[in-house]
């Protein structure tokens, strides 16, 4: 099969993937300054309410695996639009929710559209030319972030002066356009893996094995980590998650294939990712609680939602600057360098903030440095991956090295979580994180960030993409060819 030409119209497919990205990441963040409004606006319970975003998280984590194969299968740019149709009914379905189980759907449907990301980044492997594949690479993947970091206090400004539905009607409009970028500018490419069959058993159970443990990762605080429901979750997620590699490594077509991932240069890259997005998240836990505790406290900033959003915006803002020359920083010395000066700088943001965290501009600095550790670490990953996988593969490899910052983020939510939750103080007969939590949480993150670093540095090194990825796409064809033999 001949590999794929890139399009003179590069310019306009890697900002249309972007956007993509972006917009895929603010639905994500959407819904966080309504949490405390939430339990009024939906006449429901506050457990209850905390679903609308535990729901995104679990169907996304479902869905990202899954339509990544299917991009491989049925072509890029087809699931990509198929991935729109989500995100656009679901932000309706939200914007006219009046009760919390329309919410919850419409909020499950946005998740679905989250392999936007990882096959924008595949995609571009096919379409991009080489000279600027690496800088294309790390400003889609840095979308997330991106997002992420705007989509904030975009969200709690017009939640605070116009009416909630706004936010989910403007995400309605906003997914809008991007399938209709995505049709008019996407070109359409060979599918990698045209004529394999989809393995839908080994969807199923992947699926299910997931969902048992972010489950018991997200509620396990709430339901109690030693109850019988959490670990219940947990015994059957390792079961599932077992039996799923065990299909993997016996099925001729499978939905990941193992033995790509077993590469050394991928599975640590794998590894370092779900550190990475436990880092990254420690910071968004704690720095916008800092900001909005009462300055009776002593340590808290007194900032209002709004305030401390737009405190955070900065970060995102530096990921967007510094992409650019994270691509640089891999085309001159390999995706493993930008990777470890990545988290390097994100460890460096953590040690900054320990010292800044008593101003609120302390806290926008240190954010700035551990959002550009990030944005670097966030655009090598996808490079260290593509370099070791074939053409066939790319789609689900990227989407299974997304699952695993997911992955991170959602166990990083977990563990910060009940740092904060149980180093108290008593401040008014209520009980509040204490500034020794907060610490704690700040201590972890930079300690996660140095773990992700120790594994960086171990990965076997490679020049650079282009070359990678053409010697790996031969290599595997030979393989497949002798195989075939």
């Amino acid at each position: 099969m001949d590999a794929p030409q890139p399009t003179s119209r590069s310019g306009g497919v890697v900002a249309t993937l972007a956007l993509a990205g972006t917009t895929a990441a603010i639905m994500q963040t959407l819904v966080t300054p309504l949490l405390a409004d939430l339990p009024k606006i939906l006449n429901t319970s506050a457990s209850n309410a905390t679903w609308v975003i535990t729901t995104t998280l679990l169907v996304a984590a479902v869905c990202v695996p899954v339509v990544g194969r299917l991009g491989d299968l049925l072509g890029k740019r087809r699931m990509l639009l198929v991935c729109s149709v989500p995100l656009i009914a679901g932000s309706v379905v939200c914007a006219l929710s009046s009760s919390v189980l329309p919410m919850i759907i419409g909020r499950g449907l946005q998740g679905m559209g989250m392999g936007m990301v990882p096959l924008g980044i595949a995609l571009l492997r096919d379409v991009v030319p080489t000279e600027k594949l690496s800088s294309s690479i790390a400003l889609v993947s840095a979308s997330m972030g991106i997002g992420g970091g705007l989509g904030l206090p975009i969200a709690a400004a017009v939640a605070q002066y116009a009416n909630w539905r706004v936010l989910f009607w403007g995400s309605a409009v906003l997914a809008t356009v991007i399938a209709l970028l995505i049709w008019f500018l996407i070109p359409t490419v060979p599918a990698g893996a045209k004529g394999q069959r989809f393995d839908a058993i080994g969807a199923f159970t992947l699926g299910a094995g997931l969902v048992a443990l972010l489950l018991a990762i997200s509620k396990g605080g709430d339901w109690g980590w030693s109850s019988g429901t959490t670990l219940g979750l947990f015994v059957a997620s390792v079961v599932l998650l077992v039996g799923w590699g065990v299909w993997e490594l016996r099925t001729t077509d499978p939905l990941v294939d193992l033995r790509t991932t077993a590469r050394p240069r991928v599975l640590l890259t794998n590894i370092a990712s779900i550190f990475v997005g436990f880092a990254m998240y420690a910071s968004m836990l704690v720095m916008p609680q800092l900001l909005q505790f009462p300055e009776a406290t002593g340590y808290g900033l007194g900032q209002s939602i709004l305030a401390s959003g737009l405190w955070m915006a900065p970060g995102g803002v530096m990921m967007m600057i510094v992409s650019p020359f994270g691509g640089k920083l891999t085309n001159a010395y390999g995706p493993k360098l930008t990777l470890l000066s990545g988290v390097l700088v994100i460890a460096a943001g953590y040690g900054l903030s320990l010292a800044l965290m008593g101003s609120a501009w302390g806290i926008m600095l240190a954010i700035m440095v551990i959002n550009s550790g990030v944005g670097l670490a966030y655009g090598s990953m996808p490079a260290l991956i593509m370099s070791s996988v074939p053409l066939s593969e790319t789609a689900a490899a990227n989407s299974f090295n997304a699952l695993m910052r997911s992955l991170g983020t959602s166990v990083g939510a977990a563990v910060i979580g009940v740092v904060l939750s149980q180093m108290t103080t008593d401040i008014g007969g209520f009980s509040i994180t204490s500034e020794s939590g907060f610490r704690t949480g700040l201590i972890i993150g930079c300690a996660v960030a140095l773990v992700s670093a120790a594994i960086a540095a171990v990965i076997p090194a490679v020049r650079n993409i282009a070359g990678a990825t053409d010697r790996t796409h031969l290599v595997a064809e030979s393989e497949k060819s002798t195989v075939q033999a």
